[in-house]
């Protein structure tokens, strides 16, 4: 019993910050993406008899405590839908860094998911993976439909999945993400979730979500890069915001964050086609225009403390590997 899956990363262009519940990683509010093509998770699953406990290998590492658990956590919930005791092996493989704000939590899951359901026989349909996704990572329910995705905040456990607005090939937008870090965050999303809520700027975050949700969709919908860029940087700034007024404050940002920040509007000022939209880490997603890309990744370089540029473009949904 077993099987491979892949699942790209995501880019939030309308972010998720804060749960209603953080058992079920219910959102706050709902958000709005695009899966990046080329920037993906690759991971087995195989139950087997002879195995008495879950094991896990992420990029090599043998997962052991509270990182072993999740994983456990998440094949016991389908475990019980395929009627299922056997314990499993997971191998795991990142093409790009890890644990570093570039939603790697969510390509991850959401490959897990795939593997383990496909494994186990469970007939999923898209909504039910991507809500199962989101009981591992939240943003994993964006990584499991394909090209610009919408994560329905919903009501309940079957209410909250994403799906598919626009296919990979509606819109040729470039992502070129400024690497400043590779380094684990101090403080995981997980636990970032938990204290949105204590920042006095979250409750006037959720309030103006949702418009700036569907104006962003509109955006990507007519190929409105203007208007896609400014509620872009807009609803990244506010997040952070909301990231560095927590308590405890959060502040992923470096030195080199900030100057990338600085010369993306400047850029745009000058009539260049980007923007940029930062998780919660330290390193830049700048997204552009194809005919403005050269451009962006020479400036982008030339910056003291950008380590390397990844390029990605709009990505598939999670898929099975025969």
């Amino acid at each position: 019993m077993q099987a491979t899956a892949c699942a790209h990363s995501n880019i939030a262009f309308i972010k998720y910050w804060g749960n209603r519940d953080h058992a079920l990683r219910l959102p706050a509010n709902s958000s709005f993406s695009m899966n990046l093509g080329g920037l993906f998770t690759r991971t087995t699953v195989r139950f087997s008899a002879a195995l008495s406990a879950d094991r896990a290998v992420v990029d090599g590492r043998v997962l052991e405590g509270a990182s072993l658990a999740r994983i456990t956590a998440h094949l016991d919930y389908a475990r019980r839908l395929a009627g299922c005791t056997l314990r499993a092996e997971v191998v795991s493989h990142n093409n790009f860094p890890t644990g570093a704000g570039i939603a790697s939590s969510a390509s991850a899951f959401a490959a897990l998911s795939l593997a383990a359901a496909a494994a186990l026989n469970l007939n999923l349909s898209e909504a039910e993976l991507s809500a199962y996704a989101r009981l591992g990572s939240g943003s994993a329910a964006r990584s499991v439909p394909g090209g610009f995705v919408i994560w329905h905040m919903g009501e309940d456990h079957r209410s909250s999945y994403a799906e598919s607005i626009a296919p990979p090939t509606h819109w040729q937008l470039i992502d070129l993400i400024a690497i400043i870090s590779t380094a684990h965050k101090a403080v995981g999303s997980t636990e970032g979730h938990r204290l949105a809520e204590s920042s006095p700027l979250q409750a006037a975050r959720l309030a103006t979500s949702a418009a700036r949700l569907e104006q962003c969709a509109r955006a990507v919908l007519e190929r409105d890069f203007e208007r896609l860029a400014r509620l872009v940087e807009l609803d990244s700034d506010i997040m952070h915001a909301v990231m560095q007024t927590s308590t405890p404050p959060l502040l992923y940002w470096l030195p080199p964050t900030v100057a990338v920040m600085h010369r993306v509007r400047q850029l745009r000022a000058e009539g260049v086609g980007v923007c940029y939209t930062i998780d919660a880490g330290a390193n830049v997603h700048c997204l552009c225009l194809p005919e403005a890309a050269e451009r962006v990744r020479a400036e982008l370089s030339a910056i003291e403390g950008v380590r390397e540029i990844r390029m990605a473009q709009p990505g598939g949904g999670a898929w099975l590997e025969s």
